[in-house]
């Protein structure tokens, strides 16, 4: 009997019976979309570290451990520092205009400060940039059902689209906060059970430090290979856990500012302290098996081989957990900005409340599909995962903090960063063969001219335009 594949089996049968379950709670759009508001601190908490522990946190961290080392920390540690961001600034001041303006997603929060221009164009790159980041799931998951029962990869993509997909599409937020929460438990557990023994079988910490087929700096926690490795990776990511649209709606389910205080700045403590168990994993991985070929097996494979059975089965339950919660975090994007920003706003203004649910549902199915599709295209996690955050921090970033700093800031400002953020980026990748100038990667380009853009148009038409007036500039 194949003790992995069954104790996987039962845990997605169990995480689909949740999500059904809570579904049941669900009346309404304001339940789908943001769990009715009443998420205290340890539900906010529970949700926001099950999506931020994903496929990228563990099996692609892992995966970055075996090739640079300790310096894949970056990787989750630049979600702790963008998530005490999100807690104790962006987060709360979100949250209140969500509250006295009713707002569902990120694009209503666009269109109320900048128009619905604005909010057409990013809820189209978030779709796109979002589809990426789900395919990283999916990928991760197909891994592990790979290692456990040699599924093909096309298989093990399917079966994991098709249990995070039933599941949210039923209850939205409502069930996947409640369901985040038990795998929350199954997912650190997992990590905590696995590693010390993993570390003890490859002979110690002194034996991860200098593995033979290794690097001279790959206990170095400061090395960093250019963009996309070390350090440089906090440009990449740090700016997406503070403005993530899936990130976002969570706040806006919140019951209080306290909560979010408490909840996700607790949740950014968690992820910087689990962050050392993939890596050491990674690492570990690179002692017993030099010379893997593919980086998604790394984390699967140390923990089928170098563990009793039992053990690996609950660590595997681990990785599932992380690729699953992370999914229907995505989803959530996905189905929101679809039925929200794009069918209601554009398409159906006169859309009743549920209209707008069963939209929300199909659009569910129709992210589910799309994220199985480019699963199957995408190489690695980190390739996956890279589409989303750079597109994500070049057209998002700049217009969420500008409108939180600025009220006077309009469309042309919003407009203007998006597109100096988006072209800087693709020049500079294209200019210098991804590898940016220095520490300086291309979406921190991308994020610079996008700043600048916003403020140099801001300037300039603040002096030419009465106060009054700037406001009406939006559509």
């Amino acid at each position: 009997m194949n003790v992995h594949l069954v104790f996987l089996i039962v845990y997605s049968v169990a995480l689909v019976a949740v999500g059904l379950w809570m579904a049941r709670l669900v009346k309404g759009s304001t339940d789908f979309f943001v769990a009715g508001r009443r998420l205290g601190a340890p539900l906010l908490f529970a949700t926001v570290l099950a999506a931020n522990i994903g496929a990228g946190t563990t099996v692609g961290t892992a995966g970055l451990a075996y090739r640079d080392g300790l310096s894949a920390w970056w990787w989750n540690g630049s979600a702790a520092i963008g998530s005490l961001v999100l807690a104790l600034w962006v987060g709360p001041r979100v949250w209140r205009v969500a509250i006295a303006h009713n707002l569902y997603t990120t694009g209503d929060y666009l269109e109320l400060r900048y128009g619905s221009t604005v909010r057409g164009i990013v809820v189209s790159i978030i779709w796109i940039g979002a589809l990426s980041v789900l395919a990283a799931q999916l990928i991760a998951g197909a891994a592990v059902l790979t290692v456990v029962a040699d599924i093909p990869r096309w298989a093990g993509t399917l079966a994991s689209a098709l249990v995070m997909t039933v599941y949210f599409m039923a209850g939205g937020l409502l069930s996947s906060a409640w369901v985040n929460a038990v795998q929350l438990v199954v997912l650190l557990g997992g990590f905590l059970v696995a590693a010390p023994i993993v570390v003890w079988r490859v002979g110690g910490l002194s034996a991860l430090a200098a593995p033979a087929a290794a690097h001279a700096d790959f206990s170095n926690v400061l090395y960093t290979a250019g963009a996309g490795s070390g350090f440089a990776l906090l440009a990449l990511l740090g700016p997406n856990f503070i403005v993530s649209p899936g990130l976002l709606q969570k706040v806006y389910g919140a019951s209080s500012e306290r909560a979010i205080r408490v909840g996700i700045g607790a949740q950014a403590a968690v992820i910087a302290l689990f962050s050392f168990l993939p890596v050491t994993l990674g690492m570990a991985a690179q002692v017993a098996h030099p010379g893997m070929a593919s980086q998604n097996l790394v984390l699967p494979t140390v923990l089928v081989e170098q563990l009793p059975a039992a053990v690996g089965a609950l660590a595997l339950a681990a990785i599932y957990s992380a690729e699953v919660s992370t999914c229907d975090a995505i989803l959530f994007m996905l189905a929101t900005s679809l039925s929200q920003d794009l069918y209601k706003r554009f398409l159906r203004p006169q859309a009743t409340d549920q209209q707008l649910l069963r939209v929300s549902r199909g659009a569910s199915v129709v992210g589910g599909i799309g994220g199985v599709i480019l699963a199957l295209q995408l190489p690695t996690i980190t390739d996956a995962l890279g589409i989303f955050y750079s597109l994500l921090g070049v057209s998002l970033f700049v217009p969420v903090i500008g409108g939180l700093v600025s009220s006077r800031a309009g469309s042309p400002e919003a407009l203007a960063s998006i597109a100096a953020g988006i072209i800087t980026r693709l020049s500079v990748v294209y200019g210098t063969g991804g590898r940016g100038f220095g520490w300086i990667d291309p979406t921190l380009a991308g994020i610079a001219a996008g700043a600048l853009a916003f403020t140099l148009l801001f300037v300039v038409r603040n002096a030419r335009t009465p106060v009054g007036a700037i406001g009406a500039t939006r559509d």
